[in-house]
């Protein structure tokens, strides 16, 4: 069992930059990453365990609630546990919970190809106009986000219980309930020593007198794209959450001017080891980037040829243009890829450092437990 001091998940801290264990932040996560599966390959296996366990009509449930409705349910501070967590959403008035949506959709600009067409009209962005009528709410959205990131079903469902308040409370906060019961209390047993472990390593580095983007690559070990540094330059706070079930991808929560930066559980660079769990834990995620053979296409193909921008790599592997971004990604995300723009296309080459540490770190794996 867990020691005592894994308890203590969140002590008070007022440093700029600090890795913590954070329950709620942590296992809200993971849970929203079951909306996340279908286009993000590589992400643990509790992920895809979950999804095939979970009954049809709660998948549509959850994809209401932690997609239309996500920032009703969004975390909004560090808390203890996810009791506490789901204690705080119980106690918010219901309208209080429906506007935090609508709060948050205000915070996003217009596309650019939007705000560059004089003749587009563009929605009302007043709370009653958006509620008043589905189709303005779509076009509002519509003129914020690529068709990709959200669903007009989803978006239309939402917004009915967006027009219930009460009962849209009701719906969120006993799914949210049944999916911590029923599939993430026992994961987080199963899991919290691994993290503690993680979060117990990297607090032997010194962050102090580090940027938010500094901190930030010396925290995940490597280098971020523009996204990232973006968001991190007005970052004032920036909390590191390790998890168990990102894979090889980084996440964030965002709540004012603090940024919950969530990475794959990992060994830290230079620092001794204190759990071999750990670093079995991101082998794992580098080996199974690699198992798969249209992975290995890629990796052969920018081998052979050198740097090849995605259009080129998918007319060359005949791949979708869904399939290849999604298998490019993880390839990045795990570091077996560099990527850079040319010309406004995505162009990738070989990291063979990060290949060859890959297999070092293998060799002393089974050198040292076998």
């Amino acid at each position: 069992m867990p020691g005592p001091t894994v308890e203590i998940a969140n002590p008070i801290r007022t440093e700029t930059h600090v890795v913590s264990l954070e329950p709620a932040i942590n296992a809200f996560n993971s849970l929203s990453l079951l909306n996340k599966a279908e286009y993000l390959y590589g992400l643990d296996d509790w992920v895809t365990r979950t999804l095939a366990a979970m009954p049809s009509e709660q998948l549509h449930t959850h994809r209401v609630v932690f997609w239309g409705l996500y920032y009703a349910i969004e975390p909004r501070r560090s808390y203890p546990s996810f009791a506490a967590y789901l204690g705080d959403l119980e106690r918010q008035a219901p309208v209080t919970l429906r506007d935090r949506v609508l709060e948050a959709y205000a915070r996003f600009p217009l596309l650019k190809s939007v705000a560059d067409d004089p003749s587009h009209q563009p929605a009302p962005t007043d709370a009653k106009s958006l509620l008043a009528d589905s189709r303005v709410y779509l076009q509002y959205l519509s003129e914020r986000f690529h068709s990709e990131h959200y669903d007009e079903a989803i978006e239309l469902e939402s917004h009915r219980w967006m027009n219930d308040p009460a009962g849209m409370k009701d719906l969120i906060v006993s799914h949210v309930r049944a999916m911590w019961n029923e599939y993430m209390a026992d994961e987080w047993e199963r899991t919290r020593r691994l993290l503690a472990d993680c979060v117990e390593a990297y607090r032997q580095i010194d962050l102090s007198g580090l940027s938010s983007l500094e901190a930030a690559q010396k925290v995940v070990g490597r280098e971020l794209d523009e996204h990232w540094q973006k968001m991190l330059k007005t970052a004032q706070r920036v909390i590191f959450v390790p998890s168990a079930h990102v894979g090889p991808y980084l996440m964030k929560i965002g709540v004012d001017q603090t940024l919950y930066m969530l990475f794959g559980a990992r060994q830290p660079a230079g620092v001794l080891g204190t759990s071999p769990d750990l670093g079995r834990s991101e082998l794992l995620v580098r080996l199974v980037a690699l198992a798969d053979d249209t992975r290995l296409r890629i990796l052969d193909l920018l081998a052979r040829r050198g740097e090849m921008c995605s259009p080129d790599i998918i007319r060359e592997l005949d791949l979708s243009q869904s399939a290849a971004s999604r298998h490019l990604q993880q390839l990045s995300a795990t570091g077996y890829l560099t990527e850079r723009r040319r010309e406004g296309a995505k162009c990738f080459s070989l990291n063979v450092e990060q290949i060859d540490h890959t297999f070092g770190a293998l060799a002393r794996f089974l050198r040292k437990t076998g």
